[in-house]
């Protein structure tokens, strides 16, 4: 995150006590999978038995997508390639941020059972939201609302073996360690270190005349300024994660 200095016209970035702990690709999952368990309302959406109980269900969960922000603090900027992969329960979410310039992430979420995907791609901008029935391929557009958050609890590693290195977690881990514990100057050093290896990695693919490729989406610019993107996923299904919602 970044202020502008007025008299200089310079950008001055600011320092790590600015920051909310976690990923800004993290939030944008936990929209999707961070819900009390009893309120059960994404499947909803598929199984009520009217069509005004599914729309109610549909404007419910489209209103317990978004929750409220800390004033002052800010996410972590997502690195190109970070990824984020949560199960809750039958929903498998996954996330990758696909582009930086644009900021681009791109989300896939699943769930077999009850014959659900999503499939967003969240830039800076205000867009639609929309939820597919799968099997009858009907597409309906909710919007974004404050997230209900009561009860929630933090997602649990089930399985450190299969995390991805690209994992929001192990990319922010040590920084959001050092905030937690007010270790300032720790935490300088982990976001410093963090965008050092970002830029090495860029300078990296530019001498070797490489482009990154996402791993898990496919990406389409529809203009010629190359500023609006669209992002489909590679795979039908989002297969379970190493990491569990509760």
């Amino acid at each position: 995150m970044y202020v502008q200095d007025q008299i200089s016209q310079t950008y001055r970035q600011l320092p790590p006590l600015f920051y909310f702990p976690k990923s800004q690709l993290q939030c944008y999952g936990e929209s999707v999978y961070s819900t009390t368990s009893k309120s059960n309302l994404l499947s909803k959406c598929n199984n009520e038995e009217s069509p005004l109980e599914r729309l109610t269900s549909v404007v419910a969960w489209s209103i317990s997508t978004t929750r409220p922000t800390s004033f002052g603090v800010a996410p972590y900027n997502p690195v190109l390639g970070e990824t984020h992969h949560v199960s809750k329960g039958n929903l498998n979410v996954l996330l990758e941020q696909v582009s930086i310039n644009p900021p681009v992430s791109a989300l896939h979420a699943t769930d077999k059972k009850e014959n659900i995907e999503m499939i967003w791609c969240q830039q800076p901008a205000p867009k639609t939201v929309k939820v597919k029935d799968t099997s009858s391929g009907k597409v309906k557009v909710i919007y974004d609302a404050k997230e209900v958050i009561s009860g929630l609890k933090a997602p649990i590693v089930k399985d450190a073996e299969g995390v991805w290195q690209t994992e929001s977690a192990l990319i922010w881990g040590e920084l959001t360690e050092a905030i937690i514990s007010n270790d300032w100057e720790k935490a300088k050093e982990a976001k410093q270190g963090v965008e050092e290896r970002q830029r090495k990695m860029l300078i990296e693919r530019e001498t070797k005349g490489e482009h990154w490729t996402p791993k898990n989406f496919l990406v389409s610019y529809s203009n010629e300024s190359g500023l609006e993107c669209e992002c489909s996923p590679i795979n039908k299904w989002v297969p379970p994660a190493p990491i569990t919602a509760l």
